[in-house]
């Protein structure tokens, strides 16, 4: 690679990765890369610097003029910081640095200098630094900042290395960008925690600089620089710029658009074919099942239009039903006509913290009419797909992205996604609760150092989390909830005093399905693995493991009052045949449940959301006990056997044994985990 390349990538790549993603141009990391990038341009000939200029015109020629606006208007935004400001933000890293009042009017200065040149349009700015009368205060600012990070006489030349050098970050972060996406981009910027947003850091802090060869994970512990502190002061300006976010993504598309986009190759001319022969080239053929996958997916995105912070989708329901009646026909043409089918609309990558998607009273009628189930809506990785039968009127949904502070301050479990609040309005009227669960997907952006059997989407309601459990689905958690609130995915680690007798056999099951909030304990981290289970108690966490809660379900039996905190368990339970009383109008919520109604409780359960799930009736004639399965049990006892979800002791299945504590949280875990 050239010069004058590696010098553009490495200004897009400070700015995109660093300043957007790390937060480390607030440190002295930042400044170096900077004054590097400066340094080196002014070692650079004429000739050398005309040529760059040649290539950042290039770069930035292809960005639409929208995208240029953006980039003026953040550049503006952040010109417009005052002092004041500007200390209050840096205040966690400044903290640790020991400058005198004018070296800290250096640093703003600098910082504003070099980040507005990086986001002017036409580059121009980039030589403005150059002329700037305070050159030699920045290289000063820069040979102090290196002298308390341990790095001996930092220079210019050895700033370059670090940056460009054969083994220096430039290199090791276009060998880890290169053949990723532009979607994948714009996660490192959308989502700053994402793995890939973690292993630039890690690049970055463990590449070395200056002649002792210090990394810049130990030049920063010199300074005593923790990564809380730069993700503090990163996090400020984030509050600061609203701007900011906008500007790194149109960065991002250029810098892919100009190095990392794949070449499509020059096609090999077909030949002419020969007299009295034909051609031999056959356009594509696609199978009736590529044709439906294609119509389930509706790309919106150039529909959405964004003011004052909220992106709205502007659907034309013309086009939308006939997207709609297009998917039927593919369903009819596929033979999956009466199969539960969904129109996804594509919103794309979404930069404004806010969401709206109206569907209008049309758009739900037609997709009742042409028998679409659900139509989900997909934006930087969320999903939410919505059971629309349930509605005759229009809806509208909206996703807010809050701020991690929301979860981060109310508990210290550590934080997989990001913070979302979810809202429906029906005809105009906010709802928060519905008849038929609506899906949402949360994709998992931070696994560093996490469990994640133990992941669990969180409910936060007055400042207190509830655990709803999930499943995780690749890189993102999914739950159905049937209602609303703001809800975000961590890693919920409980622990009990009381479960040593049973940790060898039961230990780590009770973690995880405690971890999703299917069993509780009993207080004072008291779990009481062997005290027995009652019928209303499993039915809950049954409901609860399967995200099976509906809080529409009704149930008739006369021992369960609708005030009881298991009724609404019940009543799912009831309305999906799970249950059944032990009479005719007796559920018995308080007796001790059976081995064998356990067993048939959970696969009636998971036959009710895996109906092709099959059974060997057969499975029962392990157990040497088996005649004293009850007849109306033994079908369900069959299943669980088959499935592995319950396992004798000592060739004899006890179907009339009552169960602990422990043998239901093993239980639950073999049922989470059913495939």
């Amino acid at each position: 690679m050239t010069l004058k390349k590696k010098l553009v990538v490495s200004t897009l790549a400070a700015s995109m990765v660093a300043a957007s993603v790390a937060g480390l141009p607030l440190s002295s990391k930042g400044l170096a890369n900077q004054l590097g990038i400066v340094g080196t341009v002014s070692a650079a000939s004429s000739v050398d610097f005309a040529s760059l200029k040649e290539r950042a015109t290039k770069l930035y020629a292809t960005l639409t003029d929208a995208d240029k606006q953006t980039l003026r208007d953040f550049r503006t935004e952040l010109q417009g910081l005052s002092r004041d400001q500007l200390e209050a933000d840096f205040a966690p890293v400044l903290a640790q640095l020991e400058l005198s009042d004018e070296q800290k009017v250096t640093l703003f200065d600098f910082y504003l200098e070099v980040v507005s040149s990086i986001y002017t349009p036409d580059f121009s700015a980039v030589t403005d630094i150059l002329k700037s009368p305070n050159y030699e205060a920045y290289q000063a600012l820069l040979k102090e900042i290196g002298k308390q990070a341990g790095i001996t006489d930092l220079s210019v030349e050895e700033v370059y290395s670090f940056i460009f050098g054969s083994n220096g970050v430039e290199q090791k972060l276009i060998n880890l960008l290169k053949g990723k996406s532009e979607s994948d981009l714009a996660d490192l910027i959308i989502h700053p925690n994402s793995e890939l947003a973690n292993q630039v850091k890690t690049i970055v802090l463990d590449s070395t600089i200056g002649t002792a060869n210090y990394s810049l994970r130990a030049s920063l512990a010199n300074l005593k620089i923790t990564k809380d502190m730069v993700a503090a002061t990163k996090n400020n300006l984030d509050s600061r710029l609203t701007n900011e976010k906008a500007a790194a993504l149109v960065l991002a598309k250029a810098y892919y658009n100009s190095y990392l986009k794949p070449v499509t190759p020059t096609p090999t001319p077909t030949p002419s074919p020969t007299p009295g022969s034909s051609s031999i080239t056959t356009p594509p053929v696609l199978t009736a099942d590529q044709k439906l996958a294609a119509a389930a997916v509706y790309d919106v995105s150039k529909l959405v239009q964004v003011v004052d912070g909220k992106a709205t989708l502007k659907l034309v329901d013309t086009d939308t039903i006939n997207a709609l009646a297009n998917l039927a026909a593919a369903a009819k043409a596929a033979g999956k006509e009466g199969t539960a089918l969904t129109l996804t609309l594509n919103l794309g990558t979404i930069t404004a913290p806010t969401v709206e998607v109206p569907l209008s009273k049309a758009i739900v009628e037609a997709a009742k009419t042409n028998g679409i189930a659900n139509i989900a809506v997909n934006f930087n990785g969320v999903t939410v797909t919505i059971p629309v039968s349930q509605f005759s009127t229009a809806i509208a949904l909206t996703v807010t992205t809050a701020k991690p502070e929301v979860v981060t301050s109310i508990t210290q479990l550590k934080l997989a996604s990001d913070v979302y609040e979810f809202g429906l309005t029906v005809d105009g009227v906010a709802t928060s609760t519905f008849k038929q669960p609506i899906t949402i997907q949360l994709p998992v952006i931070n696994t560093d150092g996490i469990d994640t059997e133990l992941l669990s989407l969180a409910k936060i309601i007055n400042d207190k989390l509830q655990f709803h459990g999930g499943r995780l689905n690749g890189k993102s958690l999914v739950e159905s909830r049937d209602t609303f609130s703001s809800y975000a995915v961590l890693e919920n680690r409980v622990t009990f005093t009381d479960i040593a007798s049973v940790q060898a056999w039961a230990g780590r099951q009770i973690q995880v399905v405690a971890a999703k909030g299917a069993i509780e304990g009993v207080g004072e981290d008291k779990f009481a693995p062997k005290s027995n289970v009652t019928r209303a108690e499993f039915a809950k966490m049954l409901i609860r493991a399967l995200d099976l809660e509906n809080n529409s379900a009704v149930q008739s039996f006369s021992d369960v009052s609708g005030a009881a905190w298991y009724a609404p368990y019940v009543a799912v339970a009831a309305e999906k045949g799970i249950i059944t009383g032990r009479s005719a109008d007796k559920f018995d919520p308080n007796a001790t449940i059976t081995r064998a109604e356990m067993a048939t409780m959970i696969s009636r359960a998971l036959k009710s959301i895996n109906p092709a799930a099959t059974t060997n009736t057969t499975a029962i004639s392990k157990f040497s006990d088996a005649a004293k399965i009850s007849a109306s049990l033994r079908d369900g006892v069959a299943f669980a056997a088959d499935h592995n979800l319950v396992i004798g002791n000592a060739g004899k299945f006890n179907p009339n044994d009552t169960a602990t504590r422990a043998e239901a949280a093993v239980i639950i875990y073999r049922t989470i985990n059913f495939k």
